[in-house]
């Protein structure tokens, strides 16, 4: 699997991890056999939100790691509305117990909210001070948002920014991404194949050039989605699936590497569009 830097901490991560968004409507065993399945494979980079099932999926994922925390590198998010520089030390400390941990190897603001980020960050570092997180990030940042950030916390500090990103949705690669990159800071992609119901259709104008792409490189149209996604220096994704079987599909992606000639089919076949704002959420 390959390795990359994420961001300024130093920690070299997969290009592909797991995401955990809607888990807990997943088959429990099947998870924990996916999760399982994901470590085996080198899927270290596990994802996950105090959102997510309000709390029931950071304890599903607590029983998976059982035994196994030091294999992983764990996320999870702190909601806005609790990202006061108290409330997000109550908030990563409640997220520790469900996960069965003492420390995550990163947390981020879920998006932007009512605190000042000033208050946000504070807190982000007491928790630093104390060992209880190793790094700090966000997520649906956009650049007005990362600047104010940049001004707040200094450079070196911010270790990700977690943004929606897959190829029908490629607005970041206006400036969003450009600026993770000129800054060292970690683009992490969550909805890679663009959520339920997303992905390119085979019959697709799109779906026929990922499968062409797919089959010169013996790889699977989503294996290509995922490698496309990967190819900007210093960028992550986090496919999301609760089934071990197709945990080995996405792990598979991580040594996947595109010439020119492909990358230019998909950016025709999936063109970036105009710049826009990020959705939250």
């Amino acid at each position: 699997m390959r390795k990359l830097q994420f961001g300024p901490s130093g920690i070299d991560v997969p290009v592909v991890g797991l995401g955990t968004w809607n888990m807990e409507r997943d088959e429990r065993s099947a998870v924990l056999s996916a999760v399982h399945r994901a470590l085996d494979l080198g899927v270290t980079h596990l994802d996950t939100a105090e959102m997510y099932g309000v709390g029931a999926v950071e304890t599903l994922l607590g029983e998976a790691l059982k035994g196994r925390r030091d294999q992983a590198f764990l996320v999870s998010k702190v909601l806005p509305q609790n990202a006061s520089k108290a409330g997000t030390v109550s908030a990563c400390e409640r997220s520790l117990r469900r996960l069965g941990t003492d420390h995550l190897d990163c947390y981020l603001l879920h998006w932007p909210g009512p605190h000042p980020l000033a208050e946000t960050v504070a807190g982000f570092e007491s928790l630093v001070q104390a060992g209880k997180i190793k790094s700090w990030g966000v997520s649906n940042f956009d650049v007005e948002e990362l600047e104010a950030l940049l001004r707040i916390a200094g450079p070196g500090k911010v270790a990700c920014n977690q943004v929606l990103y897959h190829l029908r949705e490629r607005a970041i690669e206006h400036a969003v991404l450009p600026w993770c990159a000129a800054h060292g800071v970690a683009l992490v992609a969550y909805s890679p194949f663009g959520g339920e119901g997303g992905f390119p259709e085979e019959r697709s104008p799109g779906g026929r050039a990922l499968a062409k792409v797919a089959e010169s490189l013996k790889a699977t149209p989503r294996q290509v989605a995922l490698a496309f996604l990967a190819r900007h220096p210093g960028s992550f994704v986090i496919p999301k699936t609760g089934h071990p079987s197709r945990v080995v599909e996405l792990a598979a992606a991580g040594d996947l590497v595109l010439d020119e000639g492909q990358v230019r089919a998909l950016e025709a076949a999936f063109p970036r569009g105009r710049a826009k704002g990020l959705p939250t959420g």
